[in-house]
């Protein structure tokens, strides 16, 4: 056993043997590390909890209960109250979240994504009942910030992602993505991709500009690659039969601290991109980071159409109703 699943074994033996003790307590998880943007959503979450309630609420960031499909999988199960998590790790338990892998189809435009995931019908109405076939109640949805490409070699378009193998997430739509771009996407857990980076079992892998920073996968590769395609999404769940067992006054408290957290972390990520690249470009200033013009794009969105049919095609039942709803809310923003 490796020294990270030993680690979080030990934790979730400890969270196990102090559930019944700890009832006042809500335990949440992430995917990311504290002072990563979910983990400043976590804590803006927790401060709210705490100064509107009696209940205490307990962080576990990225690494200390397992994987992403761990701390998932500890919700359901009712060990954690609260979770937060990429669609690209629930697309296999719910596969109309992959319309977030759609390239192309989220506004640039920081302001306007931000409304999109305030208002939109698709996240707020739509999703829910899908998370709550799982065991999950969705809480909320919110961008990370724009998705690069590092690579080992410059990308300029499609081919020159020919034979690439490139990181992707356990999901089938962004398997689709990339292979229309071109690359060889290839699955893995989080923890193997600086390694697989180092050793050249991989040769780039795609994470908002902070989180590549963060994680230095800057010193693994040596070029940033700005396309445009995506924006980061996560989403912040509870177990389904906690908060319904929960009085009306905490869940008050749990909604508002959410809503405060969401205002809160739109507002934190202004000009964190920015600021994240040009740490990356002071630790490393041959780091070569490139923001392709409008016709080196226009090869990558033309792959748009062809991902997308493949989404009626794996995203459930609801796939074509969830696009369609998801294309009208981003017109109502203005984002078409």
């Amino acid at each position: 056993m490796s020294n990270t699943k030993l680690i979080a074994t030990g934790a979730l033996a400890l969270l196990l043997g102090t559930t019944a003790a700890s009832a006042d307590t809500w335990r949440y998880a992430f995917e990311e590390a504290l002072e990563e943007v979910q983990g400043k959503f976590a804590q803006k979450f927790k401060e709210e909890v705490e100064a509107n309630s009696d209940h205490s609420v307990q962080l576990f960031p990225f690494g200390t209960l397992g994987e992403s499909d761990s701390i998932l999988e500890q919700t359901q199960s009712g060990i954690l109250q609260f979770v937060d998590q990429s669609p690209g790790f629930t697309g296999a338990l719910i596969p109309e979240a992959q319309v977030f892998f759609g390239p192309y189809l989220l506004p640039q435009d920081n302001e306007k994504l931000a409304t999109f995931f305030e208002e939109s019908k698709a996240i707020n109405e739509m999703f829910p009942s899908l998370y709550a076939e799982q065991g999950l109640e969705l809480l909320t949805m919110f961008p990370e910030g724009e998705v690069m490409m590092t690579t080992t070699e410059p990308v300029e378009g499609p081919p020159d992602l020919n034979e690439v193998k490139f990181r992707v997430m356990t999901n089938p739509l962004l398997v689709e993505n990339y292979k229309a771009f071109g690359a060889t996407p290839t699955p893995l857990p989080w923890g193997e991709v600086y390694g697989a980076l180092q050793t050249g079992i991989i040769q780039g892998q795609e994470n908002p500009a902070f989180f590549i920073e963060s994680t230095k996968m800057y010193e693994v590769t040596d070029y940033i690659t700005r396309a445009g395609h995506n924006n980061f999404t996560t989403a912040v769940m509870a177990n389904k039969d906690f908060y319904d067992g929960l009085s009306d006054e905490d869940k008050a408290v749990v909604d508002n601290a959410i809503d405060a957290a969401f205002e809160y972390i739109i507002d934190y990520q202004k000009g964190l991109t920015e600021e994240s690249l040009a740490k990356i470009k002071e630790a490393k200033p041959d780091m070569t980071i490139t923001e392709l013009t409008d016709e080196q794009r226009q090869p990558f969105m033309e792959t748009a159409s062809s991902v997308e049919a493949k989404f009626l095609e794996i995203g459930g039942d609801q796939a074509e109703a969830i696009l369609n709803q998801f294309k009208a809310d981003l017109e109502a923003v203005g984002a078409e």
